[in-house]
């Protein structure tokens, strides 16, 4: 990894006397304090000046020989240090350079353990270590974050699958709000989550950097939030179906298997002082490992088409529309003369359980001719469990096909063995210069930044839940930006065309609505991280507004500049990204109508012509409504929006 600007010293080594049993470290700015106790057992306690945020009364860990962290307790030496470095994100996601700037405080003990506390501006990190010169089996981590007694959190409800246990997820649940004391203890849930504190500031609690580990669960505990590790996999069944998964049928009794001497990952507290701050904060990638990828110039990101979540529905066509040459082919006109970059080929273009057996209606040499005649990329989906199995043969014929990216799907766990999978699929699609999207899939939380060629992630709960359900309404798309985006980009594939207000919307199977308007599915492509934009409308309705399709089609994926002008955790937010001298600001509202007004003070000096999509005068009852208008401003001026309930905008701010 490259950096701009790398100052590092440390400050304080020393071995310290059986009587310190308190440490103190600070922020940057000191507008954060972190103590740390080592009186019997490991805890510690987060502030903002006297206003306590969140504590821990126990961080531990236990072996299975019985070896545990807080076994006899004793700090043989502590380390204060500190690091101010600018690191430059490969494929910016929100801006190319994020500061790590942080006070950093580690505490080695006399037993084989240490624990390094990290202090940012914006949040707290701290992460085990271990110094044993064999291999271990870890029974258990003790992760507990305790809150304020009134807090809400904002977690993904996750519902049991029949059949499986409980970690088997698609990581894809609906984000609501529900008071701490009101949380059964059942509740399990999947980082992160987001917590609004009585004192007006927000947390979010996540791990990180997770490698050869399982992901953190976390439930409710009295007044705390419990990390919960899925077992290892003890055995595991290949199960039957239209997209055959591998599920654990027995659990060993430790969570993991892994070297003696290493860092476990992060567990990490996100803090922000108003809700405006949360989406924006950068501490999940910055705490990611550093990239794997010595020269990552030739990943490929952009916008591009999916045509499973419509059904191929297409109308208006000389063809028999299905999964064909002929189809592609039509996909792909409509991406060159939109500006896409990329048109996928979704599950069909081959047998599920063997990609080389590839569907018979579809050429494959002509359609990658024309696709490289026409200048745009394809992307293949496969199966995880046939991808494991026919890894290099596999990713040797992409190669030959000049596939740039491929999407991997239906893992649907993140104990230790899964998680491996994710490291070692994204190094082999590294090795042959291949962008992977994962499906089914945790959300990144530092990943992307390890392994820059994993360029989005799904772990959402996105547009495809409209063919069958009601869960993707406009509350739980706005609580995204402020829960599951802190983890990094996201796959949420927006866009669909056929729009309802939620007393007129049903779920269909074919070339499904969205609950909310048309403008709301516009605003995702700014609102949400991804440079990889995947549209999932359905493409012979785009080609008769070429209006609304060229606008979309002109919304970069990767920015020089992030900010989030206003916003409610899920209320509404808006987001305003720059590219060059272009500025798009876009909009995300929940069921409610809403009048904003919005300066445009964060422009610089100059004449701007603005390009506004908003909600129609109708959009309340045919949600399908909007206005496309041009008019001129500057700096000085302001807009004033209309929200419809479940509405959005788009706003495309160029230079005269």
């Amino acid at each position: 990894m490259r950096y701009l600007l790398t100052i590092c010293w440390i400050l304080l080594l020393s071995t310290v006397g059986s009587s310190q049993q308190l440490f103190v470290l600070y922020s940057p700015d000191s507008s954060l304090r972190l103590e740390v106790n080592t009186n019997g057992k490991l805890s510690y306690g987060l502030f903002a000046g006297d206003q306590p945020l969140q504590s821990s009364p126990s961080v531990d860990i236990k072996l299975s020989n019985g070896q545990q962290l807080s076994t006899r307790l004793a700090v043989a030496k502590k380390i204060y240090s500190r690091l101010n470095e600018s690191v430059i994100v490969p494929i910016p996601y929100r801006k190319p350079i994020i500061q790590n700037n942080y006070r950093q405080l580690e505490l080695i003990f006399k037993q084989p353990f240490s624990v390094i506390f990290r202090l940012y501006d914006n949040g707290m990190a701290y992460r085990i270590g271990l110094r044993f010169r064999d291999s271990v089996s870890i029974t258990n981590e003790t992760a507990l974050f305790e809150l304020d007694k009134n807090a809400a959190v904002w977690f993904a409800h996750m519902d049991k699958r029949q059949n499986v246990d409980r970690f088997h997820t698609s990581f894809e649940a609906v984000y609501k709000k529900e008071k701490l004391a009101a949380i059964a203890d059942t509740m399990l849930t999947y980082s992160p989550a987001t917590i609004s504190l009585p004192n007006g500031y927000l947390l979010a609690v996540s791990d990180a950097g997770i490698y050869d580990y399982p992901g953190m669960f976390l439930q409710k505990k009295d007044n705390a939030l419990e990390a919960v590790f899925a077992p290892y996999p003890k055995s595991e069944q290949l199960m039957e179906g239209d997209f055959p998964q591998y599920v654990v049928t027995e659990r060993a009794d430790y969570i993991a298997r892994t070297k003696g001497t290493r860092l476990l990952p992060w567990r990490t507290i996100l803090v922000a002082k108003n809700d405006t701050e949360l989406p924006v904060n950068d501490l999940l990638y910055i705490l990611g490992d550093e990239s794997q990828i010595i020269d990552p110039s030739w990943i490929k990101y952009g916008k591009g088409t999916d045509e499973w979540i419509t059904g191929i529905n297409l109308f208006n066509i000389p063809f028999k529309a299905g999964i064909n040459t002929a189809t592609y082919k039509y996909y792909i006109d409509f991406a060159k003369r939109f500006g896409f970059d990329q048109v996928m080929l979704d599950a069909g273009w081959s047998e599920v359980k063997d990609l080389f057996k590839i569907n018979p209606d579809i050429n494959m040499e002509e359609l990658v001719a024309y696709a490289n005649k026409n200048n745009i990329r394809l992307m293949l989906w496969t199966l995880c469990s046939t991808l494991d199995k026919q890894l290099d043969s596999a990713l040797k014929q992409f190669n030959k096909w000049g596939i740039a990216s491929i999407m991997t799907d239906f893992m649907d766990r993140d104990d230790q063995p899964m998680v491996n999978f994710y490291h070692r699929i994204a190094k082999a699609c590294a090795d042959h210069k291949i962008a992977v999207m994962f499906h089914g899939a945790y959300p990144p939380k530092g990943f992307n930044r390890t392994w820059p060629n994993a360029i989005t992630q799904e772990g959402v709960l996105g547009a495809e839940w409209n063919i069958w359900s009601e869960l993707a309404t406009p509350e739980h798309n706005v609580a995204i930006a402020y829960t599951r985006m802190l983890a990094g980009p996201l796959d949420y594939e927006p866009g669909l065309l056929l729009n309802a207000q939620k007393d007129q919307f049903r779920p269909i199977g074919k070339n499904p609505m969205s609950i909310g308007t048309r403008c709301h599915q516009l605003a995702m492509f700014v609102v949400y991280d991804s440079p990889l934009q995947i549209f999932s409308g359905n493409i012979s309705q785009g080609m008769q507004e070429p209006a609304f399709m060229e606008l979309l089609g002109s919304i970069p994926t990767v920015w020089d500049e992030t900010r989030v002008l206003q916003g409610k955790i899920g209320e509404y937010i808006v987001t305003a990204r720059r590219k060059g001298s272009d500025w798009f600001v876009a909009g995300l509202n929940n069921s409610e109508a809403r009048d904003i007004q919005l300066p445009l003070d964060f422009l610089a000096a100059g004449s701007y012509r603005i390009t506004v999509c908003k909600d129609g005068v109708n959009a309340h009852n045919y949600g399908s409504d909007y206005t496309l208008s041009t008019t001129n401003s500057n700096k000085e001026g302001k807009e004033f929006i209309h929200l419809a309930p479940g509405g959005g905008f788009l706003l495309k701010i160029s230079l005269n």
